[in-house]
């Protein structure tokens, strides 16, 4: 069916103010670019406001924003609304709120779901605002699917100048201030202009180098924050001379002529869909003020509910440091040098302990000294090593002793009762028991993991499944290993030995490890699925190297042992993430908890699901 948009809209829509009652209650039909969730921030009183979403609407000649009224949420919800959905908005109002101007939609009938998008709109422009004053709309300049004539709907009432007037004056900025409105970061899309945002540098790199074939350059970030979110700031070449000097950590800015892209999420753990990308004429100006200034936002997790995040998960964390290392270094074999590192003891309220190690400068200019300080730490990453570890890394920031209720609550602990207590270390049966642990009434099939997209685009996701072995690849089946206990790193045959470049010691053998590729299936289908050495363990009953001597001993048992492993069915908890190897990407499901069934627990959980609800 051919829908045609009602040309115009946008930019009447766009200068229209709360009094022209005629143009928000006409009716628009327009195409729906794009729709994004917006979080609600929550209030003094804990409580979370309902989700809203933003949309960015098209006629087809221009596009502008809009939000959609807290009504028709459940419009997304149900997939009713979506990329390119073409409606007729029935209502809509106008509000301004915090100075800034917002559309809202209240009413609407959807008329195609999947559409293609229709023509090549664009931003409406500062003069075509101005213009606005007489904003009758052609009803010969259409977008339409199709060339097929079709009778245009009846175009809604043009505002009055001096409505249209009322709407700029109301838009520009405040006279006397030279910063005009100031956007909230949460607000920031690439389809907006001459914004400025008051944001605090809450974390900067150091300034790094690259050289390729195509040439050489150099690139810095920050994170900045305000009261609605954060984003990533990114600059490159000379935008690194005129402002890295300039941007400080702790500081708070105001921010503007940047390029808003989307997020490259590879390379960043910032919460929020887009980046901005420093120019040469973007313009950064400290801001002196010392009331109404963005401070750190924290969402800490106990230290006892580490065990409940995925392995790579980014969090916040707030302890005491019982211990602090000094600084160690470590040969990595990639980069082929050595780095710093540094290990620090963290206890919190829970009664837990955990490790956070601290990597390069961050090691090296870590110079808290004085006894059990509390440090609050912002995106770090979670580790599985001992259970569960945590670790800074280029993003993270750190914070001594701030001045939150966090820390004085912990201060108050700790002084009072903390500091003789004994805490609990995360170990790796307590963190394969709950954070990777098999959970029956989240079975998936095969079939569904793979239908449902898990672990794209880059978010790694966790799911159980039942399967069967079909085949395991016999060839690379172990690597060797260093046999220092934790360390676990491929060692290489140098002649007199086996040498780990990780501990710096030579071996007269390796312990070998598993590495295993297994192909299984359940009754919708079939999965490639990779394991390490307790997979293996689990399968064989035995290790690599018992294995391995077996095969050079006789082949036949080999061949035997390797038969009975197939057709054997299993729990397994996995780890679906997306991987680009070799320029090709592929979801990989990795085995992070393999368990043999026990028959008698499964017929117990079948008679409990027949006198459950489900089965009345």
């Amino acid at each position: 069916m051919v829908h045609q948009l009602t040309s115009g809209s946008c930019r009447l829509l766009q200068n229209a103010t709360p009094d022209d009652v005629d143009v928000f209650e006409s009716k628009h039909t327009l195409q729906f670019l794009s729709i994004k969730k917006v979080g609600g921030t929550p209030t003094a009183s804990g409580a979370t406001p309902p989700d809203r979403y933003r949309i960015i609407m098209s006629d087809g000649i221009h596009y502008m924003q809009a939000m959609l009224a807290t009504q028709l949420n459940s419009m997304v919800q149900d997939n009713l609304l979506g990329k390119n959905t073409i409606v007729t908005i029935e209502k809509l109002t106008c509000n301004y709120v915090q100075e800034k101007r917002l559309v809202i939609v209240l009413a609407l009938r959807v008329l195609e779901q999947t559409a293609d998008k229709i023509g090549d709109p664009s931003p409406i422009e500062p003069a075509e605002m101005r213009a606005a004053h007489s904003p009758a709309i052609n009803q010969n300049q259409t977008a339409s699917t199709s060339a097929a004539p079709v009778p245009a709907p009846t175009p809604p009432s043009p505002a009055k100048p001096a409505q249209a007037s009322s709407a700029l004056r109301q838009q520009a900025p405040t006279k006397g201030d030279r910063h005009g409105n100031i956007y909230p970061i949460e607000g920031l899309s690439p389809y907006q202009n001459n914004w400025t945002i008051k944001a605090r540098v809450v974390q900067k790199s150091e300034i790094k180098t690259w050289s390729n074939p195509r040439g050489e350059g150099k690139l810095f970030n920050v994170t900045l924050m305000d009261d609605s979110g954060e984003i990533r700031g990114t600059g490159f070449n000379l935008v690194v001379d005129d402002l890295y000097p300039k941007l400080e950590e702790g500081k708070v800015y105001y921010i503007s002529k940047a390029r808003v892209n989307l997020a490259k999420k590879k390379f960043s753990n910032v919460n929020n869909d887009y980046e901005l990308s420093f120019e040469r004429n973007t313009e950064v100006e400290e801001c002196h003020e010392v009331t109404n200034v963005p401070t750190i936002k924290y969402n800490f997790v106990p230290l006892n509910a580490l065990e409940e995040l995925n392995k790579d998960a980014i969090c916040d964390v707030i302890g005491v440091i019982k211990e602090a290392s000094p600084v160690t270094e470590i040969t990595s074999s990639k980069l082929q040098r050595q780095i710093p590192k540094r290990d620090l003891t963290l206890v919190d309220k829970s009664g837990f302990s955990v490790r956070m190690t601290l990597w390069g400068k961050q090691a090296e200019q870590y110079n808290v000294t004085e006894p059990s300080p509390i440090i609050a730490f912002k995106g770090v990453k979670v580790g599985d090593f001992g259970g569960r570890s945590l670790s800074m890394f280029s993003g993270s920031t750190m914070q001594v002793n701030p001045e939150i209720d966090e820390c004085f609550a912990l201060r108050g602990w700790y002084d009072n009762a903390g500091a003789d207590q004994t805490f609990k270390a995360h170990s790796i049966s307590s963190g394969a028991s709950s954070a990777y642990g098999f959970k029956r009434e989240d079975i998936r099939s095969l079939d569904e993991v793979k239908q449902a997209g898990y672990g794209m685009p880059e978010k790694p996701e966790m799911f159980s499944a039942r399967a069967t072995i079909m085949h395991i690849k016999s060839d690379n089946l172990s690597y060797p290993a260093c046999p220092t206990p934790n360390c676990n790193k491929k060692v290489v045959e140098m002649g007199s030995g086996w040498k780990c470049e990780k501990c710096d010691k030579t071996f007269d053998a390796p312990e070998h490890r598993y590495i295993m590729s297994l192909a299984v299936a359940d009754y919708s289908g079939q999965a490639w699925l990779q394991g390490f050495n307790d997979v293996g363990m689990t399968i064989f009953g035995m290790s690599a190297n018992q294995l391995l001597e077996i095969r050079d001993r006789d082949i036949s048992e080999y061949n035997v042992i390797m038969h009975k492993a197939n057709s054997n069915t299993y729990n397994f908890s996995c780890r679906a993430k997306q991987d680009t190897y070799n320029e090709t990407t592929r979801i990989r499901y990795g085995i992070s908890r393999i368990i043999p069934l026990n028959y008698k627990e499964e017929a117990m959980a079948m008679r409990d699901l027949l006198y459950s609800s489900w089965a009345r």
